[in-house]
Order: structure tokens, then C-alpha cells, then sequence
């Protein structure tokens, strides 16, 4: 019986299916690079903000995450296949799946970092966190970027897009494995620290990951995973923002 059930697995629409997720994702980071490119030298030329200031900074992240949106609808658009996403007004459980997800996603990030302290496992830093401890205001502006951008774009791309492709060959926890290492790699590129380091901060973001893809899996909305990962983000930037000024 294993042996009829191994013959009859597709592999060549796992396969496929894995490529085209891939391809979403290099889509989109391409298109978020040109609108934040393109976004940017609008608003320089026009005056609107100063090379390498804290408004610079802030336009760029709006537009990458937009250029997310957009790199996702054209994927859609040109597959014609708007049915990938399963999005609707969340229901009073599924907000209940948030306040849930976002207790559970904090915990989960206290207790890896606590293992990885306690096997002296230096973690490393994303750009965002770096450039906020220069300038800690940083840290507010990406307070709402992450509530109405980074929380809902991302979710678009990785469990949305990526997600369901792989849930349609690969079946729904799979997916939700596969999916959530992509999103701990694409992290890779927005790294400071070394190789060890950068190895340690896709393992933790692959495993939020792993939260964010089960809370859509049982769901089915991905508004659910879009706030909870906006308001983790959030509460890290709060606590950054009150550390680096001496809050907390």
C-alpha cells in the first residue's frame, strides 16, 4: 500500500508548484525594488525628502511594501488566478485566532531567544533595527508601516501567494512548512552580522513563519495572519523605540 501511495504522489506538480512560489517571490522583491527605486528619485526630485534622511528612509519602506502589493497583483493578474487568495471581514473567532496568535508568536520569540542565549548563539540584526538605533523616531514611523504594510503585504506574498500555490500539490501543512522556510530565507538579504548569525535570524523567522502559515491554514483569512504579524511587529518596534531612548 505505502508503495501504490509513494508512485502515486505528483511529484512533477510539487515540483511545479514549488517553482511558480518561487517565482512569486522573485516577482515581487523585483517589483518592490523598482517602485522603491522609481518612489524614491519622484520624491527627491520633487523636493519632498533630503538624500539619506529619516523621510528617505520611511519612503522607501512604504513603497518596497507596496511594490509587495503590487508585484502580487501581477502575478494574479497575469495567471488569472484570483482565487488563490482566501480573504474576508474577519468573524468574531477568527479575532479571536488573533489575540490567540499574536500571545502565541510573543512567546515563541521569547522562548528561541532564550535557547539561543543559552547556547550563546549570537543572533543578527536586521537592517531595521540597526538603522532605528541610530535614530530611534524610526522605530515610530514603523509602527503604522508594519499595522497597514509590512503585516498584510508580506502575509499576501508568503501565505497567500506562496502558501496556496504549495497547498494545491504539496497538501496544507507542507505547504505551511515549505512556505515559512522561504520567508525565514528571504530574510537573509536584510541582514547585518555574520554567517552564523544570519543563519540563527532565518531559523527564528522561519519559525514565526510556522505560526503565521498554521493561523492561516486553520482560518482560511488571511487577514488573520496580516494583523497578527503587523501587531508583533509593532510591539517590536515599541519596545526598541523605549529601550533605545531609555524607557525601558
Amino acid at each position: 500500500m505505502s508503495g501504490v501511495a509513494a508512485r502515486d504522489v505528483d511529484w512533477a506538480g510539487r515540483v511545479g508548484s514549488l517553482g511558480r512560489a518561487v517565482v512569486v517571490v522573485l516577482v515581487v522583491f523585483l517589483t518592490a525594488a523598482v517602485v522603491a527605486r522609481l518612489g524614491l528619485d519622484a520624491a527627491l526630485a520633487a523636493g519632498l525628502v533630503a538624500r539619506e534622511s529619516l523621510g528617505a528612509l520611511v519612503v522607501v519602506n512604504v513603497l518596497q511594501f507596496l511594490g509587495f502589493g503590487l508585484g502580487v497583483a501581477g502575478y494574479l493578474a497575469a495567471s488569472d488566478d484570483w482565487g488563490l487568495l482566501a480573504l474576508r471581514v474577519p468573524s468574531l473567532r477568527d479575532l479571536g485566532w488573533v489575540l490567540g496568535g499574536v500571545a502565541g508568536i510573543l512567546l515563541a520569540a521569547a522562548l528561541v531567544g532564550q535557547v539561543l542565549s543559552a547556547f550563546d548563539v549570537d543572533v543578527a540584526q536586521n537592517q531595521v533595527i540597526a538603522t532605528g538605533q541610530q535614530n530611534p523616531e524610526y522605530f515610530l514611523y514603523m509602527i503604522p508601516v508594519s499595522l497597514l504594510l509590512v503585516g498584510p503585504f508580506e502575509e499576501l506574498v508568503f501565505r497567500g501567494g506562496v502558501q496556496g500555490l504549495l497547498r494545491r500539490t504539496w497538501g496544507g501543512w507542507p505547504a505551511v512548512v515549505i512556505a515559512s522556510g522561504l520567508f525565514g530565507l528571504v530574510h537573509w538579504i536584510a541582514l547585518v552580522g555574520g554567517g552564523g548569525g544570519r543563519v540563527a535570524y532565518v531559523a527564528v523567522a522561519a519559525t514565526l513563519g510556522l505560526i503565521l502559515g498554521s493561523l492561516y491554514e486553520r482560518t482560511r483569512n488571511l487577514v488573520v495572519p496580516a494583523l497578527v504579524h503587523g501587531i508583533y511587529n509593532s510591539v517590536l518596534f515599541g519596545v526598541q523605540y523605549a529601550t533605545a531612548v531609555g524607557l525601558a
